[in-house]
């Protein structure tokens, strides 16, 4: 692209960032590095009331987790800040003044009562939907329906007012979605959306616009549910005379099921996280994030580059400089992409599995700690390699593996019952005496010795196998019993055997 591109995720510190959220923002981040442009992030606290403490600071926090690194914004500078929109509040004025000198914009002095009872006339009429619009405008109390000795008086007295845009009647607002295609919405659909709360702070819709202009924004990618919103901003553009950015809105995440859009209260609910990392609300509810559930930031961002993307093959594990180098627009798709956390725990897999043993026996040290288990770096980078394989989350290399690193406290009970028969007592006796005679205990002179035992006497794998496995390590499956009894080492492994033998069978027994 010849032009300069500069994009932007702007939310609003009303809460925990959604995963929708952290798409929004990755997209806008890709097309950025793509196309060698600047990411901003800036933040929208306009909305006073739904301000939550500490969300601004999770927001940052949750990006880089992400590795979502913006090029300028907020915590990051920039030539165009300040980027939180409540630091901008002189800024927007102005702006609002131009609108209603151009003709664009108007006062309204209605009260919430006014409107309320507006509301309730029109329900009595059969209307549901009573908007403050081109149509009745001339009957509530505005800078339009007053005379200009009204509007001064009322001004003199300082009586509280909003300023709201001034739509005009029966006219087409159009425009190409790079995604979509050409939108086109009559404004006769269309309400006066209030610009200035009576507060003086600006809306939404102003202070995006202003913002968005101000800071060069190119492209606004941003989510499906502002859709409604976009002929509106495209209006106050035109009202300005500005030339408005490309406009991109993105699909919804939608459950599991696919009905419905995924919020954020269907998290913990459904059981999987619907955000980054742990939120606590401030009324001491805590909502779990994608981090302490064990999962790595380059497969819970692999996975949402997935939910409207698609790189048009049948590749699916993508680092994320990868991502910067294959993604488009043009492959992100209308339809609303369901979201799957059985395919985010295989995300998740694969990138554990590509991590080198050290790599995750450094990752298994806080959980090891934590446990007080004693255990060499060597050794435990050599446990990781055996069960990396079988592990989703890092934590299950420990929870399945435990017993490298601790006694055995317990047996797999549905081994016991199903697979110790009567005569396996007496065949794990036999077992041990024969393994106690490899001198050098090594992986291939194990299964030497057990594959002999097992030819010598006649017996498949199964009538072995299962009892040997359940006194070694007190579960029903796992790695390679050899790679496991070299790992442990000869005297670990000879003292597992028999002293379990006569533990099992008493299990057995009971």
């Amino acid at each position: 692209m010849s032009e300069k591109i500069r994009v932007r995720f702007a939310p609003s510190p009303t809460g925990p960032l959604h995963m929708g959220g952290v798409r929004t923002a990755l997209y806008n981040y890709l097309f950025a590095k793509k196309n060698g442009g600047t990411f901003i992030l800036r933040i929208e606290d306009t909305d006073e009331k739904r301000f939550v403490p500490g969300a601004k600071e999770y927001i940052l926090e949750s990006l880089k987790w992400c590795g979502i690194e913006p090029t300028e914004g907020e915590g990051y500078g920039g030539e165009k800040g300040p980027y939180t929109q409540s630091e901008r509040k002189h800024i927007y004025p102005q702006y609002a003044q131009q609108l209603i000198d151009n003709g664009h914009a108007y006062l309204a002095f209605d009260t919430s009562e006014d409107l309320e009872t507006m509301r309730e006339q029109a329900k009595t009429m059969g209307l549901a939907n009573w908007q403050y619009n081109a149509t009745t405008r001339s009957s509530m109390k505005n800078s339009l329906s007053l005379s200009k000795e009204e509007v001064e008086k009322r001004l003199a007295n300082k009586e509280p007012y909003t300023i709201r845009i001034k739509m005009p009647r029966n006219t087409e607002i159009k425009f190409e979605d790079e995604i979509r295609g050409w939108v086109s919405v009559n404004t006769n659909n269309l309400d006066d959306k209030v610009l200035v709360k009576e507060t003086g702070v600006p809306t939404y819709h102003l202070a995006n616009i202003v913002d968005d202009h101000l800071m060069e924004i190119s492209h606004v990618i941003r989510g499906e549910e502002w859709l409604p919103s976009a002929p509106l901003h495209v209006f106050l553009y035109d009202s300005f005379g500005w030339d408005r950015p490309k406009f991109a809105h993105l699909p919804l995440i939608l459950r599991p099921d696919g009905k419905g859009k995924l919020s954020k209260r269907d998290g913990d609910k459904l059981g999987f996280p619907v955000f980054p990392i742990d939120w606590l609300s401030v009324e001491g509810e805590k909502y779990s994030g994608y981090k302490e559930n064990g999962y790595l930031p380059e497969a819970f961002i692999n996975m949402l580059a997935f939910l409207g993307w698609n790189p048009g093959d049948n590749k699916e594990i993508f680092s994320l400089k990868e991502l910067e180098e294959t993604f488009t627009l043009q492959r992100v798709g209308k339809s609303g992409a369901r979201f799957d956390p059985e395919k985010t725990k295989w995300f998740n897999q694969q990138y554990l599995r590509a991590l080198s043993n050290e790599q995750l026996a450094e990752m298994l040290k806080p959980i090891l700690a934590e446990k007080q288990y004693d255990y060499d770096a060597t050794y435990a980078a050599k446990v990781c390699g055996l069960m990396k394989e079988r592990a989703t989350f890092i934590a299950d290399i420990l929870n399945e593996g435990d017993y490298f690193f601790t006694t055995i406290s317990e047996y797999d009970a549905k081994t016991v019952q199903k697979k110790w028969k009567a005569d396996t007592k007496e065949i794990m006796l036999e077992l041990t005496e024969v393994l106690s005679n490899v001198e050098d205990f090594t992986e291939a002179n194990i299964e030497a010795a057990f594959s002999n035992y097992l030819a010598k006497n006649e017996y498949g794998f199964g009538k072995v196998g299962p009892g040997f496995r359940l006194l070694v390590t007190g579960k029903g499956m796992g790695p390679s019993m050899f790679e496991i009894c070299e790992t442990l080492g000869k005297t670990i492994v000879m003292k597992r055997m028999s002293e379990g033998i006569d533990k099992v069978e008493s299990l057995k027994a009971n």
